[in-house]
């Protein structure tokens, strides 16, 4: 069995030909590649997976740029094999990933999402230790070492508390991937919301501490650049009132709680506050001290 790993392509093309080569660098060769290219302003990746001749590799190039919600769409449309990822196109895969993910999955063949180990690099490639990952891997990530296999209520109020995985690095089984679809209207937490909608219906999430994945952490991420304007804490608030409601139909009471506090949101907004107020940026005070304060 492969594993299928997918990359919904829009960015820095130096960055994308480190990805690529990092899944050409794994010691397991049984793995599938799939780029799909959003219709990015350069020829420059399709001629350099076209130079590669691996026939294990394809190249997709849209007519037309659709956004990453449909890129992603795209992606899960195209799987093939009994696992998938979507690959972030500036991560990097450790040579031990494709091991890894298809062992875990022989292990533990009923978990819909697995969570390998991750460490996370900055811009040069540099591995870093940053508050918020310290902050989520020591505070809010459940305690306890080894592979764990969680599920239901417990680990439903846990993300809702602080979202803790790494979605470039998460591994899907294809079939239960396909019976959710991601939510338009959330560009900047869909990762979440489809995770979620998934541990909603029953499925496990496995987690597997083996790093084998670095998620690259720098300042021209979506994620990063809304801050500035407030946007996507916008569109936090708007996704955990609904996260809250499918808790509550489903009388998982701890967990509606945890979407009305999103008491780690708000600490997110408040740690931004003192730099908002410094540049005088009036909107995006305003901005912060609703999400940390509001309702």
């Amino acid at each position: 069995m492969a594993l299928d790993i997918l990359i919904p392509y829009w960015g820095d093309p130096g960055y994308m030909k480190v990805t690529v080569n990092s899944v050409l660098a794994q010691n397991n060769g049984d793995w599938k590649l799939t780029v799909v290219d959003d219709a990015y302003p350069s020829d420059e990746i399709k001629d350099f997976v076209a130079a590669l001749g691996d026939d294990r590799i394809t190249y997709i190039r849209k007519d037309q740029n659709e956004g990453i919600t449909e890129n992603y769409r795209t992606c899960v449309s195209l799987a093939s094999e009994e696992v998938m990822v979507i690959l972030g196109c500036d991560d990097v895969l450790l040579p031990n990933y494709v091991d890894v993910i298809l062992d875990a999955h022989k292990r533990f063949p009923d978990a819909a999402i697995i969570q390998p180990g991750v460490e996370v690099i900055d811009e040069n490639g540099a591995v870093v230790s940053t508050l918020v990952d310290a902050v989520k891997q020591k505070f809010v990530k459940p305690r306890g070492g080894g592979v764990q296999l969680l599920s239901g209520e417990m680990i439903a109020s846990n993300l809702l508390h602080g979202d803790w995985l790494y979605w470039p690095s998460l591994a899907f089984r294809t079939d239960k991937l396909r019976e959710v679809d991601f939510r338009d209207g959330f560009p900047i937490i869909q990762d979440l919301a489809l995770i979620m909608d998934m541990i909603y219906r029953g499925d496990q999430l496995l987690v597997e501490p083996s790093v084998c994945f670095q998620y690259r952490r720098h300042s021209a991420s979506a994620s990063s650049t809304k801050l500035v304007d407030g946007s996507r804490f916008a569109g936090e608030r708007d996704y955990f009132s609904l996260a809250a409601s499918q808790a509550e139909e489903l009388g998982w009471a701890r967990a509606a709680l945890s979407a009305r506090l999103r008491l780690t949101s708000r600490a997110h907004a408040l740690s931004l506050l003192p730099k908002a107020v410094a540049s005088r940026n009036l909107p995006a005070v305003k901005a912060l001290t609703r999400h940390t304060f509001g309702n």
